[in-house]
């Protein structure tokens, strides 16, 4: 079974408080640094899913890090507006 990385915490989460402290959007350099020096785990898939599932939400795609931000700190910063 093919192995893949869990971010802990997750990528999301360290991506989203990043955004709020520097309160500003993160430049890619940023998110893509946050990314390479945060801890992670190789799992199966399976457990990765039952983790997201038991969390309530997937964590990002860490090969496609700035392209899923970019769609998901949408969604997450206009909910505060």
């Amino acid at each position: 079974m093919k192995e893949v990385k869990n971010y802990i915490p997750p990528l999301v989460a360290l991506l989203i408080r990043a955004e709020e402290f520097k309160e500003a959007e993160l430049t890619e350099t940023e998110v893509l640094k946050i990314k390479d020096s945060s801890t992670y785990v190789l799992v199966p898939e399976d457990v990765a899913a039952a983790t997201a599932e038991s969390r309530g939400y997937a964590d990002i795609d860490s090969e496609n890090v700035w392209e899923e931000w970019q769609k998901i700190r949408i969604e997450i910063f206009a909910s505060d507006t």
